[in-house]
């Protein structure tokens, strides 16, 4: 299959060669998917992403080595712009709570049906953030306790005035609940550029490194809810 100009370039993580096989296989048949690179443990993977320029990492959680959630870090720290999906064989709260830490944008339970994993991969290179039900739960609960213990301050500055304007704080709930730039934009008809310059203010303003941060901060402080 000839490769568009515009896929998303994938660095495939798995050290199961027969499913990382089976994937490679699966995703090629995706029109705009280019499994481009393929790593067998996190210092492999890396490397790689190091090398070469990648759209999207699938990382799976229990390489040999330093591990997924590791790995995931440290691809965070040199390429914070670079998506991380997870690849797992369960959803624990404990888990999730690491992925959170290590700036994960989602991930994906092994076995979940192609079409799926399909669409977190697209949503997640959008900019998008991918968790499911469970996920979304242990999130939500975890910052309703620590709401309820005092641990949590409203969302403010020096002055205790929100700084964030009426449409930073529209476009915030809409980065909280997963939507892309393009999504955002299509949903308040503006343009992607005026949606790329608002987060970046909203960035600054709430003295976050990206998006995920952003958005974890705006569940915490209770401005949207999931």
């Amino acid at each position: 299959m000839a490769i568009s100009p515009t896929s998303i370039r994938i660095l495939l993580v798995e050290d199961d060669e027969l499913f990382r096989l089976g994937l490679v296989t699966r995703l090629s048949q995706e029109p705009g998917l280019d499994v481009a690179g393929e790593a067998e443990d996190g210092e492999t993977a890396i490397a790689y992403v190091n090398q070469q320029l990648f759209d999207v990492v699938i990382l799976d959680v229990g390489l040999p080595g330093i591990g997924g959630i590791e790995a995931c870090h440290q691809i965070k720290k040199i390429h914070p712009q670079l998506p991380v999906l997870i690849l797992t064989s369960h959803s624990q709260p404990a888990l999730i709570n690491r992925l959170i830490e290590a700036q994960a944008q989602g991930y994906c339970v092994k076995g979940v049906a192609a079409e799926t994993l399909v669409l977190a991969i697209r949503s997640v290179a959008a900019g998008a953030f991918w968790w499911d039900a469970i996920a979304s739960q242990e999130i939500q609960t975890a910052f309703q306790h620590s709401s309820s213990t005092g641990a949590v301050l409203p969302l403010a500055d020096a002055d205790g005035e929100n700084p964030l304007t009426k449409r930073e704080l529209e476009i915030l709930s809409l980065v909280a609940k997963g939507k892309s730039n393009q999504e955002i934009a299509d949903e308040l008809y503006i343009a992607p550029g005026t949606v790329r310059v608002h987060v970046h203010t909203i960035l600054r303003k709430l003295e976050v490194r990206d998006r995920t941060q952003a958005a974890l901060l705006a569940i915490e402080r209770r401005l949207v809810s999931l």
